[in-house]
């Protein structure tokens, strides 16, 4: 083989070999973006189970307690104002709580 040919055959390897890594990303992050989406959200989902689950355990069934992306909302009837105040101060103290947000009511006498 000459060495004209050789090197049009390397230069033909290298442009297709160039071409396809150059093709590559443009597939290749969208479905790395999608998978570390989807592994994110799972993430926040069971992390939001268990902030849910430890508030719940520290204050008690008669409050209502759900979680999304870290926002707490509490929900049920407190019998005063610094019951409610210390309710959200406790849900506030859980790690992974980036808002609480209150929905409590405070119990006519």
């Amino acid at each position: 083989m000459t060495n004209s040919k050789l090197i049009t055959r390397l230069l033909a390897a290298a442009a297709l070999s160039t071409a396809a890594l150059g093709a590559a990303p443009a597939f290749a992050v969208p479905q790395a973006e999608a998978a570390m989406a989807g592994a994110t959200k799972a993430s926040s989902d069971s992390t939001d189970a268990a902030i849910t689950a430890q508030i719940k355990s520290a204050l008690g069934e008669k409050i209502g307690v759900s979680t999304k992306e870290g926002v707490v909302v509490l929900s049920g009837t407190v019998a005063n104002t610094e019951v409610g105040t210390k309710v959200i101060q406790a849900a506030s103290a859980v790690p992974g709580v980036k808002e609480v947000k209150s929905e409590l009511t405070v119990a006519s006498k």
